[in-house]
């Protein structure tokens, strides 16, 4: 009776998580090997809004693509063989001529473009290699419940651009290199025991968070680093006027000024933006992590405030641990 019980119990579990295996799984390998060589040419063969999740497995080399996950895509895991090795990598920019001889902007300038739902990366590295030529994205995503670790998104200005109102986004472990506003965007994203490397004396986010959302980049654990020589990097300023970012138990090196944040003045349009804006600390260590010559219209997190700053509440109920 019990062994009777037991293969019963058995498979209730398997056909309770079978639903959590991927549908299809796709090899990408630059020498022919697996099923394509190209890693657009395996998003598209991922069949519109599947029934679960595809499975797409990178071999090392370094993929010269400019790749796009579009909106009718969902619920796609990129893998990377190895973080280091495996490589997507592009070299567009703002201002830069397109195949049709109109300039390029910000906005088009990415070398990963993520517009699809539930979009999972590990183990790559994306890369934009164009540098001081304008603004130049590496990591562009509009995704709701994106989620990336043990990557590295490389580039200067404005690296990775965390896009769209309505987006939640999580980097874990994560190391993002970039000169001025490297991490931008209007979403909701969290950043945990990621490295955070500045290129020059500059900002490190531009948030440009909505006055509807209650967050915008929460810092979790990071660990903020600089290229030799650099000596002079702000935490953030407001792209917009109701900017929102959040570090909290954050190493920090000396290149971190004391008064951490800038307010972005000269910007006609939104003149005043610190006071709107809301940038917040609790926990910084380091040579710049002496929070007491911080700007006056920053914040310290009370003990009351940081019981606000979880996953569930931050992402308004999505927990990306659940996801795995």
């Amino acid at each position: 009776m019990k062994k009777i019980l037991l293969i019963l119990l058995v498979s209730i579990a398997n056909f309770l998580f079978a639903g959590n295996d991927p549908y299809i799984k796709i090899k990408v390998a630059k020498d022919g090997s697996g099923d394509f060589s190209s890693i657009q040419k395996a998003i598209n063969s991922v069949r519109d809004l599947g029934p679960a999740e595809a499975f797409i497995y990178i071999k090392s080399g370094t993929y010269n693509e400019k790749v796009v996950i579009p909106s009718s895509k969902h619920k796609i895991t990129l893998e990377g063989e190895n973080k280091d090795n495996t490589v997507i990598t592009n070299n567009d920019f703002s201002g830069k001529k397109d195949a049709f001889n109109e300039k390029m902007t910000t906005f088009n300038s990415y070398t990963l473009l993520v517009m699809g739902d539930d979009i999972q990366i590990s183990n790559l590295t994306i890369q934009n290699s164009s540098c001081n030529e304008g603004q130049a994205v590496a990591l562009h995503v509009e995704g709701d419940r994106f989620i990336i670790k043990n990557s590295n998104i490389l580039g200067c200005q404005d690296t990775v651009y965390c896009a769209t109102n309505h987006s939640r986004q999580y980097f874990e472990n994560c190391f993002i290199e970039g000169t001025t506003d490297f991490i931008f965007g209007q979403a909701t994203a969290v950043f945990k025991n990621c490295i955070l490397k500045s290129l020059a004396d500059s900002y490190i986010t531009a948030a440009a968070t909505e006055k509807d959302r209650k967050y915008g980049f929460v810092f979790f654990g990071c660990k903020l680093i600089a290229k030799e020589g650099v000596t002079k990097v702000f935490l953030g300023r407001p792209w917009r006027p109701y900017a929102k970012t959040v570090f909290i138990n954050t190493e920090m090196g000396s290149h971190i000024v004391p008064e951490g944040w800038n307010p972005w003045k000269g910007d006609k349009m939104f003149p005043d933006k610190e006071k709107t804006a809301y940038y917040a600390e609790s926990g910084s260590k380091g040579n710049g992590g002496n929070t007491s010559k911080r700007t006056t219209w920053s914040h310290q997190l009370t003990k009351k405030d940081l019981k606000k700053y979880t996953l569930e509440k931050i992402f308004a109920g999505w927990n990306p641990h659940h996801e795995q």
